[in-house]
């Protein structure tokens, strides 16, 4: 897409997030999210889905702890790794335009992409596949920033709703799911991510065979601590699964950094 084109769409994009309408867009609970439709124009969109390399390809990293984690995703480490179409995406999302209308929207000011991709960029989901209720990372080992807002871009152009998948988003200590987002293609979810926003799809998809559960997903950081009312584990910490116990992977509630 030519840089003319991609500034246009851009600025269209801000705009969608910077006024996303409370209660229907926007939505203050169980934490702060914006859900939108038809976000990318759909010629992107469905160019981004047929870039997505195949679920048997090799370059995904997989996770196979079948009570918590069963997916795969991506092992991006710079935008060069990122396949065509689909880093006109990411550019987008990852622009000025995009943080200063996302920094509006949730009240988070000097919002910041990550040009690394530490654990963002593309995932993918077949029959079977989870994701346990957790709490996300906090700190980005790379740069010292505090992990603030998580974007997805769902590819599901023939979803269905009893294939499952859908994104949950829970009360603050993970045990009450409050509602439910669909992962329907080109739908763009947006939300603050902290100590108190459990979220996951921990029933087992049950997409038919050849089908799979696709996402663009990007992370966003501020030189700023999270506030103390989002906070509970203060140290550096990976994700935080509900049925560890709100520990790790490995057993733990902290982590070494480097």
């Amino acid at each position: 897409m030519l840089q003319a084109e991609l500034k246009e769409l851009t600025d269209r994009c801000s705009e969608a997030i910077r006024t996303a309408a409370p209660g229907s867009e926007y939505f203050d609970a169980p934490f702060k999210h914006v859900v939108l439709d038809d976000f990318l124009p759909r010629e992107l969109a469905d160019q981004c889905l047929n870039a997505f390399p195949p679920v048997d390809s090799d370059g995904w990293d997989e996770a196979n702890d079948s009570d918590i984690e069963v997916k795969r995703r991506s092992n991006w480490t710079s935008e060069f790794d990122i396949p065509e179409h689909i880093v006109d995406a990411v550019r987008i999302m990852n622009s000025a335009p995009i943080l200063r209308a996302m920094a509006e929207r949730f009240e988070i000011p000097k919002i910041v992409p990550d040009p690394y991709f530490a654990g963002g960029g593309l995932n993918v989901t077949v029959s079977g596949g989870l994701l346990d209720v957790h709490v996300d990372g906090n700190y980005h080992d790379a740069t010292g920033l505090n992990r603030r807002l998580n974007a997805l871009i769902y590819l599901n152009p023939d979803w269905q709703p009893g294939w499952g998948g859908e994104l949950g988003l829970y009360d603050d200590k993970g045990q009450e799911c409050l509602k439910r987002i669909a992962p329907v293609h080109n739908r763009l979810v947006i939300f603050d991510t902290h100590d108190h926003s459990f979220h996951g799809l921990p029933d087992p998809l049950n997409f038919p065979a050849g089908a799979a559960r696709r996402s663009i997903i990007l992370y966003y950081y501020t030189k700023e601590a999270r506030p103390e009312s989002q906070t509970v584990v203060t140290e550096p910490h990976s994700a935080l699964w509900v049925k560890r116990g709100l520990m790790d992977k490995r057993g733990n509630k902290t982590r070494q950094y480097t």
